[in-house]
């Protein structure tokens, strides 16, 4: 028997279990065991036509078999295999010129470096005189700029469009209560300069784009990606390798995060990894799935550790080498990654020189369509919802959020089924009843009802939404999240 380890964001499909045992002689029978026993895993690991989707990475005992012949690779009993799917997050100023020379202030500000051999005056200068970029102020972007703001990086160049929300401060540690509604640069960059006045903070108020990603990345030494949505990452890490710039990368959900160095030293990139995005609403994001907020501050630490690394010169980059951590577990695991030698950036014959469309590349619209007017006969208002309710007219609330956000808040005389349950548990419901489905914002129960209408069911509607907007619009007193 092989033991198969299950990532969080697949976890849901495979009855919450963090790992499976499987039988099988290669990688092919032994995956093909695991969907045996939770078939609903196949449409997240498997394209239409049988192959593995190809952001999935799989490795046996931490090596990458991505360009072997995945499904005939061998495996032994007690092997483990491992699923690595992709998760997915003021004006422009001048780079500041070259600043030479440690005030004595800044020797005394500095001393527990100086001190060190590995740093030293040479390395401390090299740190005042590096140029480096922070793509987001969220959660990773937090850790990123108190630490290399502390620790003397001489110009951070700080991208976001954002403003501080409340649901923001459980993890992205850098704004605080009195910043709420601010904008997220303004708020960094004053809370790194209480942190560090020799530090010049560059702000970029605006959403990287192909059309100044170049233009924004080019007068830095060093990249780091903080973002939360994959156009902005293969956009960044294009860009990076176009322009020679290393792109610290780490990515974060619910207990899990990933850090490595991409496009740096000869080494693979983001492309390498996950030569492909998934379909867009198949990896829930942040704000679906939820993260533990001391997460990003781990995983931000390790990317500004490595970033100075870099800098000094001293220590083994993570280059070729992905770092896992499971907080659940308080595990670090390091796993390979292979250079694609097809790579069609990085490779030995690239096909991309330049940016291109990310939205498109990602499967994402560019602006959604123009509400129809009204609502759509599927749909139904909370305040309609509620109506109903006050003239006493029967009809069934389905709930399809999870059980503890059903603890959070609920709807009075609701039932939850979660939407991953509901295939195996449409029998609980009668097609001849009125079914008014929600969830948090609408979009898990407008799935629900979609699959609730294929299957037959006539007289089914989604509370637009959801409870979000029963909050807003109908009762105060439910609170959000």
């Amino acid at each position: 028997m092989a033991k198969v380890l299950i990532p969080t964001p697949l976890r849901q499909y495979a009855a919450k279990k963090d790992a499976v045992e499987v039988k099988g002689a290669t990688v092919g029978e032994a995956l093909g065991s695991l969907i045996a026993e939770h078939p609903d895993l196949r449409r997240q690991l498997y394209n239409d036509e049988g192959r593995l989707r190809s952001f999935v990475n799989v490795y046996i005992n931490d090596e990458d078999i991505r360009y072997l012949q995945k499904d005939q690779t061998p495996v032994s009993a007690g092997d483990v295999i491992t699923i690595v799917p992709s998760i997915a997050g003021g004006v422009a100023g001048t780079v500041a010129p070259p600043k030479p020379g440690l005030s004595n202030e800044e020797i005394l500000r500095y001393s527990r470096h100086l001190i060190m051999p590995e740093v030293g005056m040479e390395g401390q200068l090299k740190l005042k005189n590096a140029k480096i970029l922070l793509i987001g102020t969220g959660g990773l972007g937090a850790p990123l700029g108190l630490y290399l703001s502390a620790a003397g990086v001489g110009t951070i160049g700080l991208v976001d469009f954002d403003v501080v929300d409340f649901t923001n401060l459980q993890r992205q540690v850098i704004h605080g209560t009195k910043d709420v509604g601010r904008p997220k640069l303004d708020s960094a960059a004053d809370r790194m300069a209480d942190i560090n006045p020799h530090v010049s903070t560059v702000k970029h108020s605006t959403m990287l784009t192909s059309e100044n990603a170049l233009d924004i990345l080019k007068d830095y030494d060093i990249v780091i990606d903080g973002t939360d949505n994959f156009p902005t990452r293969y956009l960044v890490n294009d860009a990076c390798v176009l322009l020679g710039k290393p792109n610290v990368y780490g990515s974060i959900f619910r207990f899990e995060g990933q850090c490595t160095v991409f496009a740096y030293q000869g080494g693979p990139c983001y492309r390498c990894l996950y030569p492909e995005p998934p379909p867009p609403g198949l990896v829930p994001s942040c704000a679906e799935g939820g993260v533990l907020g001391i997460l990003p501050g781990l995983v931000g630490t390790m990317q500004a550790t490595e970033a100075i690394k870099i800098i000094i010169g001293q220590g083994e980059p993570l280059v070729g080498r992905l770092m896992l951590f499971d907080a659940l577990a308080m595990r670090f695991r390091e796993l390979r990654i292979r250079k694609n030698p097809d790579c069609p950036i990085c490779g030995e014959h690239r096909t991309i020189h330049q940016l291109i469309d990310y939205q498109e590349f990602c499967g994402i619209p560019h602006h959604e369509p123009p509400p129809a007017p009204g609502l759509r006969e599927w749909e139904i208002d909370p305040v309609e919802v509620k109506a109903k309710m006050d003239r006493g007219e029967r009809f069934y609330i389905l709930d399809v959020r999870e059980p503890h956000e059903y603890q959070i808040c609920s709807i009075p005389g609701s039932h939850l089924i979660p939407l991953g349950d509901l295939p195996k548990r449409v029998s609980e419901l009668d097609s001849a009843e009125e079914i008014v489905a929600h969830c948090k914002s609408g979009m898990r129960s407008a799935k629900a009802v979609d699959f609730l209408r294929q299957a037959g069911f006539k007289k089914v509607k989604n509370m637009v939404g959801g409870i979000l907007a029963w909050s807003d619009k109908v009762d105060p007193r439910v609170p959000k999240y």
